[in-house]
């Protein structure tokens, strides 16, 4: 068993180093993505200041004059040790509590201190506190995102057409005719889809890392964790999909329609924070969306495995139901016409 499983993992795995578009494709984009966004955002382009607000807004005063001003969000937190970490990482740029006449400021942030000038120009009363922080750049933020969209896309593509071209260029049938079980066929493409972008992910990272110098505060072995069990569920949701159809059309039509919400619902590119209920509840039925959001809790908030357990156990979860469906609906040849 394990000689049959060994000698499908290495014919895959020769099979896509062979491809030098898509091997070059795997390791050009990503990169492309980080460097483009590394200067298109580079600059400081806000032109709102964020002022936290504790407790809830709602339960403050409105007729203090700074709430009276325009261009200025005002953020409700019932929490002050989240509001404290959000101004740590310049999510904010003032934490006020106009209740007890106390703010707090982070001493590292320019628009902080303009923040904090306009609300002393309101009031003199106001007890100042400060603490220190680095700040979290969008390209800090959306790295994640740009190597989870690329994992998605490698391995719902990379895998599904791969399996349904082997069903029609009758590849699977000969297949069929060893004593290779659908399991070990399958588990045999996971594994070297997921040897692949495994590798491919950590170099690129490592990388722009060294470039870039991103924001990391969690451990590295957590976040190549996340990114492994995220992988596999990516993989196993292509096999899926590929499981019985011989149609390289069907197949792209069906791969797209599970790659494009996952791109726009799971937080590629903007948080999903805000956003309608439905839409958060959906969202978390998608295997990229708990990725992303395990990553970049370890990332920039520096959390700890047990802490993001939650998308641990729905990766798993979604994991064994598209490996056990997919094994079970799993068809070596196409229909006889």
């Amino acid at each position: 068993m394990f000689k049959r499983f060994l000698a499908v993992l290495i014919a895959r795995n020769y099979e896509f180093f062979r491809d030098r578009a898509a091997l070059g494709w795997n390791l050009i984009f990503p990169v492309l993505l980080v460097v483009g966004f590394a200067f298109i955002f580079s600059g400081d382009g806000k032109t709102l200041y964020k002022i936290g607000v504790l407790p809830d807004i709602s339960q403050t005063s409105n007729d203090h004059k700074l709430m009276a001003l325009k261009h200025i969000e005002f953020v409700s937190y019932d929490e002050k040790l989240i509001a404290m970490n959000k101004l740590r990482q310049h999510k904010i740029d003032l934490l006020v509590d106009f209740n007890n006449e106390i703010y707090w400021v982070n001493q590292s942030s320019n628009s902080g201190y303009i923040a904090e000038q306009l609300l002393l120009a309101s009031s003199f009363n106001y007890q100042r506190k400060a603490i220190e922080g680095k700040e979290i750049r969008y390209l800090d933020w959306v790295v994640p995102g740009i190597l989870g969209m690329n994992m998605m896309f490698s391995c719902l593509f990379g895998v599904g057409y791969v399996i349904v071209r082997y069903r029609k260029n009758s590849v699977l049938k000969r297949l069929h005719a060893t004593p290779l079980r659908p399991i070990e066929f399958l588990t045999a493409q996971v594994c070297s889809r997921l040897l692949i972008m495994m590798a491919l992910s950590t170099g690129i990272f490592t990388g722009c890392n060294w470039i870039f110098d991103f924001y990391i505060l969690g451990s590295l072995i957590d976040l190549f964790i996340i990114a492994l069990l995220g992988t596999v569920s990516l993989i196993s949701l292509g096999l899926l999909i590929a499981a019985r159809s011989e149609s390289e059309e069907f197949t792209g039509g069906m791969l797209n329609v599970a790659s494009w919400p996952m791109m726009m619902l799971s937080g590629v590119w903007f948080s999903l924070e805000g956003s309608p209920e439905f839409i958060q509840t959906l969202a978390n039925f998608i295997p990229l969306t708990h990725m992303l959001e395990a990553a970049r809790a370890i990332m920039l908030d520096g959390a700890s495995l047990w802490q993001v357990k939650s998308h641990i156990v729905a990766l798993l979860l979604m994991t064994a139901t598209f490996l056990i469906s997919g094994s079970l609906l799993f068809r070596w040849q196409g229909q006889a016409r």
